[in-house]
């Protein structure tokens, strides 16, 4: 009989000794959501009092040299509580605990990496899908005849430049094309805003992203010139975090004011506003925290289009989802601007 350290009830206890949770032997009772004596990677080798150590030598020194009572405590607590936890759960709220977490190992691990290792299985076939489809939009892409390229770079960024919910924004986010990336140009569309104040439209404010990890950290920073930008390591064009007199460039995510538009890049499109992305979640992530801060803020949220070329429009259901991803409000194609959401369609009155 062991005492009870946290003034739990002898009753578990007593359950816990005769399930076999004590001496190591095997039982069907779920602990933390994992089954048996070996869902604590204690294995093969028993300390004096039975209880089961791991192959280690050090893991049996540690167990032969502690009391019993103190060892049985240390290694059991943890199961201790958690029975406690789920003798207070009905039948019905204990069929709702995750089937992923009923997996070999410690019970902290079944809690938590177990978890998540069980979601990136179901998401496998998802991602293997994304993956295929990122190669196929990617060969068509390469395939895209230049004249053919160009003359739908020019359309989309006329369309974009002429929009009344483009002269309307004030503050907006967009990025740099990168023509290795085969991305819609957006040179003509950025340079102009820049260099040419809007003649019947507002003085704009633009962000641009910079890559500051492998993490799918992405920061946008404000810029007032093209000049603002400089090539990174895979030549795709940043802004610096600082300017040419060493002051801290504005980040958007700590402005005082929303920002109205983003304009995204992707690989494929559908027409009920799925975006695939290249695989890094930079812009998902960003997108995430920005629409948070913005409901933090009580700001409204931002209008988000996507800049497409035509053979980068799927059916829709080709694209998968997974739960990071963040669907647009429209999207423009050389074709015309195909809004999605009700607020594309709220704004651009079509």
């Amino acid at each position: 009989m062991f005492w009870d350290w946290e003034g739990r009830s002898w009753r578990i206890l007593a359950l816990m000794s005769k399930s076999g949770l004590l001496q190591g032997k095997p039982t069907n009772l779920l602990v933390n959501g994992c089954q048996n004596s070996a869902a604590f990677g204690l294995a093969n080798h028993r300390s004096p009092a039975g209880v089961d150590v791991g192959r280690s030598p050090k893991a049996r020194r540690w167990a032969i040299s502690e009391a019993p009572m103190i060892r049985n405590y240390k290694v059991l607590s943890s199961a201790a509580n958690s029975l406690f936890n789920r003798l207070a759960l009905s039948p019905f709220q204990q069929t709702l605990l995750p089937l992923s977490c009923r997996s070999s190992g410690s019970p902290k691990m079944a809690s938590n990496e177990s978890i998540k290792s069980g979601n990136e299985e179901q998401l496998k076939p998802i991602f293997e899908q994304k993956r295929v489809l990122r190669s196929n939009v990617r060969k068509a892409l390469k395939a895209m005849d230049p004249s053919l390229r160009s003359h739908e770079d020019n359309a989309i960024q006329s369309i974009v430049l002429e929009a009344p919910w483009f002269k309307s924004s004030q503050r907006l986010c967009a990025y740099v094309s990168c023509s290795a990336l085969r991305e819609v140009d957006t040179s003509r569309l950025l340079s102009e805003t820049l260099q040419h104040p809007p003649k019947d439209g507002y003085p704009k404010k633009i962000y641009v992203p910079r890559v500051e990890d492998k993490n799918s950290h992405m920061r946008m920073f404000n810029i007032s010139r093209m000049d603002d930008l400089i090539a990174n390591s895979m030549n795709i064009l940043e802004p610096a975090p600082v300017d040419g007199d060493g002051n801290q460039r504005e980040d958007v995510m700590q402005t005082k004011d929303p920002i109205d538009l983003l304009l995204l890049p992707g690989l494929a499109f559908d027409k009920s506003g799925r975006r695939l992305g290249r695989g890094g979640g930079y812009y998902d992530t960003f997108l995430k925290n920005y629409q948070e801060l913005a409901k933090a803020r009580n700001w409204k949220q931002p209008l988000l289009v996507a800049l497409s070329y035509s053979v980068q429009i799927m059916d829709e259901g080709i694209i998968p989802l997974t739960p990071n991803d963040v669907l647009v409000d429209a999207l423009v194609t050389p074709s015309g601007v195909i809004p999605i959401s009700p607020a594309g369609l709220d704004k651009m009155k079509v």
